[in-house]
């Protein structure tokens, strides 16, 4: 599927508040329906989801009540059920550079956070469920 580069975003979200919810409410607001995106900074705390493939089903990892660098947050934004969806990995390391990772899932509190948002055109992507993975995938 071809796509084409439409609007970039940079800035920050707000100190406090919930990445991916934030991630999403500024995809809502700009009408960002397709695009990638990467996040840099760090967190007060993290909530890291797990796709268990045996059970098909998103369980909580663990949360973490802690202060950690955000090493590497990317993904996608597409549609799921006709509304803006934001897929989101992460991975994070500690002062000693112990490292955890996984899906981004809210409860993530922001100390600092940069973001970059490539919004894309020319397909438009809404998420089907997928019987053999019990995933809603593109």
């Amino acid at each position: 599927m071809k796509v084409e580069r439409a609007r970039a975003f940079i800035g920050r979200f707000k100190a406090n508040s919930d990445l991916l919810l934030s991630l999403t409410d500024f995809c809502r607001e700009e009408g960002i329906s397709l695009g990638v995106f990467s996040i840099i900074g760090a967190v007060i705390g993290v909530k890291l989801g797990y796709y268990n493939q045996d059970e098909k089903q998103y369980a909580e990892c663990f949360s973490l009540d802690k202060k950690l660098e955000i090493s590497f947050c990317s993904g996608n934004i597409s549609l799921s059920n006709s509304a803006v969806f934001v897929h989101a990995h992460i991975s994070l390391a500690d002062h000693q550079g112990q490292t955890y990772g996984g899906h981004l899932m809210p409860g993530s509190i922001v100390f600092a956070a940069e973001y970059y948002i490539q919004e894309l055109s020319g397909a438009k992507l809404e998420r089907r469920y997928d019987s053999e993975t019990g995933l809603n995938l593109w």
